[in-house]
């Protein structure tokens, strides 16, 4: 299991959009990256294709280090160390440290 999922609502702790909160949209666990709505926005320039394309500059979404994002609990509402427990039934999940509560 994976310390972040699609879909976790997560807080940019460093760089230029610290403090900016957004979901995740996709992780890259290969090279420890994950694109996060909303956040770490750059402009592409764009070479017109063939069949119908504008060319120009373009504003997407750039991959960011997970070491520069938190995972936001649910519960108490702030950025949150994760810990990993197994439950009863053998299946692992990830829980927030500072209350206890399941992330999953």
């Amino acid at each position: 299991m994976r310390r972040y999922q699609q879909d976790d609502t997560v807080q940019v702790i460093r760089g230029k959009d610290r403090g900016k909160r957004g979901q995740i949209r996709q992780v890259f666990p290969d090279t420890e990256r994950v694109i996060v709505q909303g956040v770490n926005i750059v402009k592409k320039h764009m070479k017109g294709q063939a069949l119908g394309t504008q060319a120009g500059i373009i504003e997407m979404e750039a991959a960011i280090h997970w070491s520069n994002v938190a995972i936001i609990c649910p519960d108490c509402d702030r950025s949150a160390r994760v810990g990993f427990r197994k439950r009863s039934d053998g299946i692992k999940m990830r829980y927030c440290k500072h209350c206890s509560k399941d992330l999953d």
